[in-house]
């Protein structure tokens, strides 16, 4: 879970404005007439909330569902917006004999559920009413490719050459059965229902085209939840995100997105995501000492300063020791290890969720992290890090990679467009 890639997620700050129903929509909402209006409006061209001026005070939890982001953009949305607080990722296989046809016809179903979702309106048809009075919530709905949908369509040749296998990892006990995928579907709201109702409503839509190969559940912590904006904690009680690259940052697009001339042209301004189930050991984790919790991570809990001193944002003092003359940030220290500039200048934007899938027979919790990050080549992004992390992290004996997957993510669609229609009719 490398800690300079990790999403830093704060609760969102004042509610977008309101959006307006869409043409013949009917709009969900009904709830919200006390509602600020005062708020960014989310743009899938890359614009964070996140990364605002905090508000004064605290978002009122009435105003959540005011939220809104855009489904045509530059880019899809679901990448640099803030972290939403309940999520759905489910992969798809096409059906025996669907190809190139049925998956664009798809694509197109899937696009216009989306945007009308998006914009707190109901489902095109058959909606089930599950979100009924609830206003988009930041929604979020993106889309992408796996490896096999590309032989599966007759476009082999325009495959990324990004899209190829990752490498195994010593780490890996992966799941093949929840690994992988011919489309993926990654969903994010601040409401559960509003979430569910869009997970629902894309399976619907489905049809005979494609069944669904997995499907996880995850949770972020809720808007206004804290007192003031800050960076998430994951289920290891770390503040975790501390050292995600910024939208701001001058090299953030050239990090995070195919340019323009990249290639193949069908990805311009499109993003590569990696997806990864990892499982941690709480029993394990929760038996060490707040100390050796600390040294493991190589920064405090409490506050996320590094143990160099500091405070969270303080650059980390690799060279600095302590009174006994030993390292202040362990040489495995998984904050160490993951640093940009130990690793060629490797970069992710990480946008995960925490997940909790029960508790075994024997009483140990299945739960985690569902890692979704992004970048604009694998190659240079998430396998350096991991490759990094293998041959020496602390956290890796408290963590088991279980499910993974790479998935090619094109850019956004225009108005009248649908995603992928570049490639599905290029």
């Amino acid at each position: 879970m490398p800690d300079h890639s990790i999403r830093e997620a704060r609760n969102p700050g004042a509610p977008a404005a309101e959006p307006a129903s869409g043409a013949g929509g009917v709009s969900r909402r009904a709830l919200l007439g006390t509602a600020g209006a005062t708020g960014l409006v989310l743009g899938a061209a890359g614009a964070a909330v996140g990364y605002a001026t905090a508000p004064a005070g605290p978002t009122p939890l009435t105003s959540v569902g005011s939220g809104r982001a855009e489904f045509h953009g530059k880019h899809q949305p679901g990448i640099t917006e803030d972290l939403q607080a309940c999520g759905h990722l489910v992969a798809f296989d096409l059906a025996a004999g669907a190809g190139r046809k049925e998956a664009a016809a798809l694509l197109r179903r899937w696009s216009a559920t989306a945007e009308r979702l998006m914009a707190g309106e109901a489902a095109p048809h058959d909606d089930t009413g599950v979100a009924r009075d609830a206003g988009p919530s930041s929604l979020t709905i993106t889309f992408g490719f796996g490896h096999g949908f590309f032989a599966r369509t007759g476009l082999e040749k325009q495959r990324p050459a990004a899209l190829d296998p990752l490498p195994d990892f010593s780490s890996d006990r992966l799941d093949k059965s929840r690994s992988d995928g011919d489309l993926w579907v990654q969903i994010g709201a601040n409401d559960a229902l509003v979430a569910f109702h869009a997970l629902r409503a894309l399976q619907k839509d489905a049809g005979s085209a494609a069944r669904v190969r997995w499907q996880m559940n995850g949770f972020n912590r809720s808007p206004g939840a804290t007192a003031h904006p800050m960076t998430a904690r994951n289920l290891m009680g770390q503040i975790d995100g501390t050292r995600n690259p910024r939208p701001a940052d001058a090299d953030f697009d050239q990090r995070i997105f195919v340019p323009a001339s990249g290639e193949p042209a069908w990805m311009a301004h499109g993003s590569y995501a990696v997806v990864r189930r990892i499982r941690v050991l709480l029993d394990d984790w929760e038996k060490l000492s707040l100390s050796a919790q600390e040294q493991v991570i190589g920064r405090r809990k409490a506050d996320g300063a590094p143990l160099s001193g500091g405070s969270e944002t303080t650059p980390m003092d690799l060279d600095k020791t302590d009174a006994g003359g030993d390292l202040a940030v362990p040489l495995n220290a998984h904050a160490r290890i993951t640093r940009p500039d130990r690793n060629g200048g490797a970069a992710m934007l990480r946008r995960p969720f925490s997940y909790h899938d029960g508790i075994d027979t024997d009483g140990t919790p299945d739960a985690g992290l569902l890692f979704v990050c992004w970048q604009a080549d694998p190659l240079r992004g998430f396998v350096p890090v991991q490759r990094k992390l293998d041959r020496g992290d602390a956290l890796s004996k408290f963590i088991r990679h279980e499910a993974s997957g790479l998935f090619a993510v094109p850019g956004g669609a225009a108005k009248g467009e649908y995603v992928g229609q570049r490639l599905l009719e290029g």
